[in-house]
């Protein structure tokens, strides 16, 4: 069975759910508002323009999941998916999802925003296996601000999704990778069917240059082969 690996901001869903959270943070005062909006803002520009440094920019996401008991943070969750998600959900994504599940396909999502953010916005697609950056937890279970393993974020991509695949004995053959970042080069040029989905301009001119698919979700877009 070959995968149909998805990218999860920008791409299944119509905003970055990882600098929406971290702008989400601010407004019950969990997070000094100023710096917060001012270096959220920071490293937003830098992921797209391929300049981030992912080590630092986890040091700032992850450290206010260490200033809150887990349930504190699961009552945001909640209120985040419901006022901040729900407007982002993208009917061309759920149909292209189900599109590979009837073609035999496996889906998985992989992302570089972390685990704690992500997993209920994937559960909400019903694909069950979920690559994400790890948020490190104690004995307790609440978690320390720090990252856990290799963060999912360019080559790291690439290689949480081999050694899932190791683990999993499956491989790359007749695989499809959808994403809307440059960032995810390195993933793309992997897979057999790269697709750029409502892409920036470095990763669409790459695309066309490639020959590789470009559609758009936002506006009901999906490539025909993936039902074939």
């Amino acid at each position: 069975m070959s995968l149909a690996i998805f990218d999860l901001d920008n791409t299944l869903i119509a905003g970055d759910s990882d600098y929406l959270w971290g702008r989400f943070l601010v407004e019950p005062g969990v997070v000094d508002g100023a710096f917060y909006e001012r270096e959220n803002q920071r490293f937003y520009d830098e992921y797209r323009a391929g300049t981030l440094d992912i080590h630092e920019f986890l040091r700032f996401s992850l450290a206010p999941l260490a200033r809150l008991p887990r349930r504190r943070l699961l009552a945001l969750r909640e209120q985040f998916m419901r006022e901040k998600v729900a407007p982002l959900w993208l009917p061309a994504a759920r149909r292209l999802v189900e599109s590979h599940r009837r073609a035999g396909r496996f889906p998985l999502v992989i992302t570089a925003t972390n685990r704690f953010v992500t997993e209920p916005i994937v559960r909400e697609y019903g694909i069950e296996v979920l690559l994400a950056t790890e948020p490190a937890v104690d004995e307790h279970g609440e978690f320390t601000g720090e990252v856990a393993g290799v963060p999912c974020f360019q080559e790291g991509k690439v290689t949480r999704l081999l050694a899932w695949l190791e683990e999993n004995g499956r491989g790359l053959e007749g695989s499809w990778f959808y994403s809307d970042s440059h960032n995810d080069l390195p993933l793309l040029e992997r897979v057999s069917n790269p697709v750029a989905v409502d892409p920036d301009p470095e990763l669409e001119a790459r695309a066309r240059a490639r020959g590789w698919p470009v559609i758009s979700l936002r506006r009901g877009e999906t490539p025909v082969e993936s039902s074939g």
